[in-house]
């Protein structure tokens, strides 16, 4: 029996850094020869597509060929088109099709549209939006009429209006496909049940919503924990616990609170620190490493005085706490201020509080100030 081979071949472009990549297929007469010609053309085009309008490079264009086929570029064309006309840049475009690729597929007119001019109507700047829903492709997945906007109205009974919607899903967007009976109804339930006042749910939706996307057993778990360790559910150091807690696994936890006794501290100054900055365990290991050997072998402070104020391991060692030591330093050397200044309030002041009282305070007189400020200075310790 007579046995027909074709070779197909696809070449692309070559650059500086990459070899041209060669495709050789070959077909016996077992297929259908114009059905897997067909198949291959709309393969090459979809690929070209991909990386010509999409902006996609071609490692990415083929992989996602393989999952989709574009046999006519009408409506990506009108997708593409509706995209950049809202903002969307080339960068944008790339990053949404990458992880959402049957986007190039959706009705422009009925499905995205609609969804582009309700997140505008909210108060999103065209940029913004873009940037939002390129980074959180999941949105586009979700019906208008039957998801979004009904939890978006579940939402504003607590924040009320559509600037505290847009921060909230700033903070998480994963709100936006949340099942409001399955979880938010009863997770804002077991809240209320510790006696925490809706203010503060407002609050927790704003700042930091994610936690109530949780299942509804592991919400319960981590409230009666943060409970359990002598919270008081009417301050805003209740559900930012919870925020803490909720992000990560029992075992990252209790690593992180090992972490912290090995730098000398008790049970109890662990437990005092949390409940004083409850964000302090969403500090890496590393970082906290870093921080605690400043302080006490640089700045000779004691570990349990490092536990009485724990919102220093939020700061950055390098913009912060450095160029801040490096101005005491420079002011101490020319005997302008005295050397028993308390350092852990300094850390802690605030921007504008700490650059009137100790650079442009004393600029004329000691300029290097401006180069410490500036991180332009080395610090060994006042002491060196």
């Amino acid at each position: 029996m007579l046995r027909v081979f074709c070779n197909t071949l696809l070449i692309t472009k070559a650059t500086d850094s990459t070899s041209r990549h060669v495709f050789l297929r070959t077909i016996s007469s077992t297929e259908s020869t114009s059905e897997t010609l067909d198949s291959i053309n709309d393969k090459n085009l979809t690929i070209s597509y991909l990386m010509n309008s999409c902006g996609l490079p071609f490692k990415a264009a083929t992989s996602i060929a393989q999952k989709i086929r574009i046999e006519t570029t009408e409506k990506p064309d009108s997708v593409i088109e509706l995209l950049q006309t809202n903002g969307f840049t080339n960068t944008h475009i790339a990053d949404l099709i990458t992880s959402f690729p049957r986007l190039l597929f959706a009705d422009p007119v009925k499905t995205l549209k609609p969804k582009l001019e309700f997140f505008q109507s909210l108060g999103f700047s065209r940029s913004d939006l873009a940037k939002f829903l390129s980074s959180n492709k999941e949105i586009l997945l979700r019906s208008l009429q039957n998801q979004i906007i009904p939890t978006f109205n579940f939402l504003k009974t607590f924040i009320h209006t559509n600037e505290n919607l847009v921060s909230a899903l700033k903070q998480s967007s994963r709100i936006v496909g949340c099942n409001v009976k399955r979880n938010l109804e009863p997770n804002i339930a077991t809240l209320r049940s510790y006696g925490v006042p809706d203010s503060n749910i407002s609050k927790m939706i704003i700042i930091q919503p994610k936690p109530l996307t949780l299942t509804v057993w592991r919400f319960k778990d981590v409230t009666a924990m943060v409970n359990k360790m002598g919270f008081d559910p009417n301050s805003r150091s209740f559900i930012l616990a919870i925020c803490s807690m909720s992000v990560m696994s029992k075992q990252n936890w209790e690593s992180k609170r090992e972490a912290f006794k090995s730098f000398g501290w008790s049970d109890d100054e662990f437990l005092s620190a949390f409940k004083l900055q409850p964000m302090v365990m969403l500090t890496s290991e590393n970082k906290l490493g870093k921080l605690m050997d400043f302080f006490v072998n640089v700045l000779h402070l004691k570990p349990s005085d490092v536990a009485k104020c724990p919102n220093l391991f939020l700061l950055s060692l390098e913009r912060r706490i450095i160029p801040r030591c490096s101005v005491l330093q420079v002011l101490m050397s020319k005997g302008l201020i005295k050397n028993d200044v308390k350092i852990v309030t300094v850390l802690n002041s605030n921007k504008q509080r700490f650059e009137k009282r100790y650079v442009t305070r004393y600029e004329k007189e000691a300029p290097e100030v401006i180069k410490a400020y500036e991180g332009e200075m080395g610090f060994l310790g006042f002491d060196s």
